[in-house]
């Protein structure tokens, strides 16, 4: 197949808006890639399922470099483009296209040779790494025509824009194979769920529903977490989880899920599918200590503490270990950490996420040999009186956690939902965690770097709405508690796709918690809201985009601080 009929597809899908016309032509094109499940990649800008963590590695500069070898210019014509355009992608289908049309001859570019052009970009790495990303790219240029070259770009870039979200290509594979039945489509979903891959999901819809229906959890490879949903009082909690809970501690760390495969590799992912084994050698030790299993996958909280003192240390600490990938055995003393597992999902071949949240902890405890600041399951306790509940949630708080979950005693496991299966609660702290969609550089004593960060919420069909700018919170000097300003420059500063003068486009992929005092309407955003004040309270490299708060959260936030306002008055 050419690689000109998947730019008619991005071509289409970028034309419209429309949910049903996007799934009718996502749905359409399967049935023609049918016999090359890998390609579905491709809708959405990548070589690798979603819980391979590998990226193509191109910064924008490298982009610039690349355009001006394939088109013949040179590298200020691009930037001079770039900054008008502000699109690298435009500025590629322009240059490239110039050249193409001068030339008399032009190469029928196959998919298969961008897809595998684009998977070398992944694997290559050391000596001569950038020269060599450069003449794989150049030679996709060169054989493309302009439209070609703009989405090539883009794609290397994590900038495609055709709006192709998770639901809209599980959609378009239920329309496609089973003819939008509406179980299928609840199946599709729970195998996404199990796999993150949607290649194995498009391979198996192929062959039918038998087929689909094989698919699921996996020790070693990553899976989307169980996410619990927010309530501000233990009446609310009660009533969504039922009139007799379990009640654990909400520890202040970070989410991950401990893996051990059945040749006995043990491997640790983050709630954004992150690999962190080499980060925490010191938890794959503890792990291989202290469960008893073949095989198995945890689920749990790590919180860091102070070795001398023994006390909690706040998320911020535990951060440092999960971005540093260097000075380990130094950071591990420094800053050692507490294994906190509340939920067993996998065990010794066979998965356990049908089975009670009960029957779930019960095999919990016969399967971890509890060890004090090493590994331990959740604290817990079961009761239906509310007072016991808040005496729990009250000593949570005194001995520095972050409050309690409330867990339903007969709730299976769905992986990547919020179900109303498990409930937060801990002191009103309005806060969201939204991911960077852009910023502006600062002026004074911060000039040079960005200060100001556009935020944004998760909208319909992959699009991140703006609700805020946010230019406080972090901290200006090094070693302080805290990320500072520059750090997350240093983490933005890759991601940026596009520039003006004053403003910078950047990858959604930095996510942040933000505190605020309120929620308002703002035509300026295009969420349609605004952030009154915000905060950048944490950096949060474990969450992904997908962690995000949606527009409906955003919705709903805002209705209970109007109603409150109204209340008052």
């Amino acid at each position: 197949m050419r690689y000109s009929e998947f730019v008619d597809v991005y071509e289409a899908l970028s034309a419209t808006t429309k949910k049903l016309e996007k799934i009718e032509i996502l749905a359409e094109f399967l049935i023609k890639i049918k016999e090359h499940p890998k390609w579905i990649y491709l809708l959405r800008g990548r070589v690798l399922p979603d819980y391979d963590e590998r990226e193509f590695g191109i910064s924008g500069q490298l982009s610039i470099k690349a355009i001006a070898r394939a088109s013949g210019v040179k590298p200020e014509k691009v930037v001079e483009r770039f900054k008008k355009l502000g699109d690298l992608g435009n500025v590629a289908e322009e240059l490239v296209g110039k050249k193409k049309q001068g030339t008399l001859f032009s190469k029928n570019l196959e998919v298969q040779k961008v897809f595998d052009n684009l998977e070398k970009l992944v694997s290559i790495e050391g000596k001569g790494a950038v020269d060599k990303k450069l003449n794989l790219i150049v030679e996709l240029l060169t054989s493309a025509d302009g439209k070609g070259a703009k989405y090539i770009i883009r794609t290397l870039l994590n900038d495609l824009r055709v709006g192709v979200a998770d639901a809209l290509l599980r959609d378009a594979i239920s329309r496609a194979f089973f003819a939008e039945n509406k179980e299928m489509v609840l199946r599709i979903e729970e195998a996404y769920d199990k796999a993150n891959d949607f290649a194995e999901i498009f391979e198996k819809a192929v062959k039918g529903k038998a087929e689909l229906m094989k698919i699921d959890i996996m020790p070693g490879r990553p899976l989307k977490v169980m996410l619990p949903v927010k309530v501000t009082d233990v009446d609310e909690a009660f009533r969504i989880c039922g009139k007799r809970v379990a009640v654990e501690h909400k520890y202040d760390g970070f989410r991950v899920l401990i893996n051990k495969d059945s040749k006995g590799r043990i491997s640790l992912f983050t709630r954004k599918l992150d690999n962190v084994t080499k980060q925490f050698p010191d938890i794959v030790e503890v792990v291989r200590k202290y469960v008893r299993g073949r095989d198995f996958i945890l689920d749990s909280e790590v919180v860091g503490f102070d070795p001398k003192t023994k006390e909690y240390k706040p998320f911020e600490a535990i951060s440092q270990r999960i971005r540093r990938k260097y000075d380990i055995e130094k950071l591990r003393k420094v800053l050692p950490v507490e294994i906190n597992v509340f939920d067993i999902i996998y065990y010794n071949g066979k998965s356990e996420i049908e089975k009670s949240f009960l029957g779930r902890r019960k095999l919990l405890e016969r399967v971890i040999k509890q060890s004090a600041w090493k590994i331990r399951p959740a604290t817990q306790i079961i009761t239906d009186e509310k007072k016991e509940v808040m005496e729990f949630y009250h000593e949570a708080l005194r001995i520095g956690e972050e409050g309690i979950m409330v867990k339903r005693l007969d709730a299976p496991y769905r992986p990547g939902r919020r179900v109303g299966y498990i409930v937060k609660m801990k002191p009103e702290v309005k806060d969201l965690d939204l991911v960077i969609i852009g910023g502006e550089y600062g002026t004074g004593k911060r000039a040079g770097g960005l200060t100001s960060f556009i935020v944004a919420c998760r909208g319909e069909n992959g699009k991140f709405l703006e609700v805020g700018k946010v230019s406080s919170g972090l901290k200006e000097k090094e070693g302080s508690e805290g990320t500072t300003y520059a750090e997350l420059n240093k983490i933005l500063q890759p991601l940026i796709i596009g520039e003006t003068k004053e403003y910078v486009k950047i990858k959604p992929k930095a996510v942040v918690s933000v505190t605020y005092q309120n929620i308002q309407p703002s035509p300026r955003y295009s969420s349609g809201f605004a952030l009154r004040f915000p905060r950048i309270t944490h950096y949060r490299p474990e969450r992904g985009k997908h962690d995000i708060a949606t527009i409906e959260e955003i919705k709903l936030e805002f209705k209970r601080g109007h109603n409150n306002q109204r209340g008052i008055g």
